[in-house]
């Protein structure tokens, strides 16, 4: 059965802006049957890194905050500890960081709260049935503990899963550290002696110490990397590439069954936007954010995290690549832009595994806000 995905494109003029086509995303996607008077309400978003500039701007997550707020929710703004050391590795860093990039109370119009705690601990196991993970889930329990969620995310490239959307957000988003552990665990990265020079780049971006540099060729030790991935988004060389030690897509699996379980107990009370603008070609967990590698798309919702991240991928790649970008290959209308990055990486594989856990359904029925006024925006 299909899911209806909503769709605004980034046209704007002086009858209507981006900031009411998002009000009205929110409306027609049915934001009032997700929230009830009283709902202690999860926006769940990035807070961005600091120098990173793609992070989704917080005037705009104002606009979901007033909107929870007027069918009677309390939305709290919300995101994770990282696994690797940086400016979000515990609570309080994470907080500063989000406030130096305008998730301040006095912009945001709600409250930050760290779903996972402190030091990134507070967590629950969730059993997803029909899962890999005999061991269940380890989720925040700020998400956990939320009467409703709406989920806003940066559609981007990602150089470990392809794609990053609503299913990334969910799945790496609301989960504890050791989640996060636990989902990017076979990931190996190795590198090609003979693309590697020696730049050291990937030893300065490494913060678990697991590179040294030995004959002018880089070496990763894999006892001591976390597969956090770092290493591959600053190699200009692209000659560390992801080595499967198991399935080819695990990771990928893993995290759409964590994505499942941040909301399988949520039932009908989550909805989701995506923003496809400022299509980057990495994660936003840098302290800088690379060109775009297509023009802007749009903002999108859907009940469905599924249907909404294959609908943003589908958009993506019907529209022609920008030159002068890290795409490197498929730029015609038609072509694989997350390809065109990440070679290696089969994006597809999250969509697919989580539609196999019930998560939602790739099959999607795409709705085009219209205009307001006759003569357009």
């Amino acid at each position: 059965m299909s899911s209806r995905v909503y769709f605004a494109d980034p046209r704007a003029g002086h009858r209507e802006n981006l900031y009411g086509k998002l009000e009205r995303l929110l409306e027609e996607c049915g934001l009032g049957g997700v929230i009830a008077p009283g709902d202690l309400t999860a926006v769940k978003i990035h807070f961005g890194e600091r120098g990173g500039h793609a992070y989704i701007r917080p005037t705009f997550i104002r606009r979901v905050v007033d909107k929870i707020r007027s069918h009677g929710g309390k939305p709290f703004l919300t995101d994770s500890c990282t696994l690797y050391p940086g400016e979000r590795k515990e609570a309080v860093s994470a907080l500063r960081c989000g406030i130096e990039n305008g998730f301040d109370f006095a912009v945001a119009g709600a409250p930050l709260v760290i779903c996972d705690g402190l030091r990134g601990h507070s967590a629950r196991r969730i059993h997803v049935p029909g899962g890999m993970l005999e061991q269940g889930v380890d989720i925040a329990t700020g998400i956990l503990d939320a009467d409703a969620m709406v989920c806003v995310s940066h559609f981007k490239c990602h150089e470990l899963t392809g794609i990053g959307g609503a299913i990334k957000n969910l799945g790496m988003g609301c989960s504890s550290r050791t989640g996060k552990m636990e989902q990017h665990s076979n990931v190996a990265p190795q590198v090609s002696e003979s693309s590697c020079t020696g730049c050291a780049a990937c030893l300065k971006a490494c913060a678990h110490d697991a590179i040294r540099i030995v004959e002018k060729k880089a070496q990763i030790d894999a006892d001591l990397c976390v597969g956090c991935g770092r290493c591959i988004a600053v190699c200009e060389e692209g000659a560390i590439r992801i080595q499967w030690n198991e399935a080819p897509a695990r990771v990928m699996h893993k995290m759409a069954e964590y994505a499942t379980g941040a909301v399988q107990d949520k039932g009908a009370k989550s909805l989701y936007v995506n923003f496809v603008t400022q299509v980057s070609p990495a994660c936003d967990c840098y302290g800088h954010s690379d060109s775009p590698i297509v023009a802007d798309v749009g903002l999108l919702a859907s009940l469905d995290p599924v249907a909404l991240d294959q609908a943003c991928a589908d958009l993506v790649n019907q529209a022609p690549g920008l030159v002068g970008t890290a795409l490197k290959n498929g730029h015609e209308p038609g072509g694989d832009k997350f390809r065109g990055v990440h070679p290696d990486i089969p994006w597809e594989a999250t969509l697919e595994q989580a539609e196999k856990l019930g998560l939602g359904s790739r099959s999607y029925e795409l709705i085009t806000l219209q205009p307001k006024h006759p003569k357009g925006w």
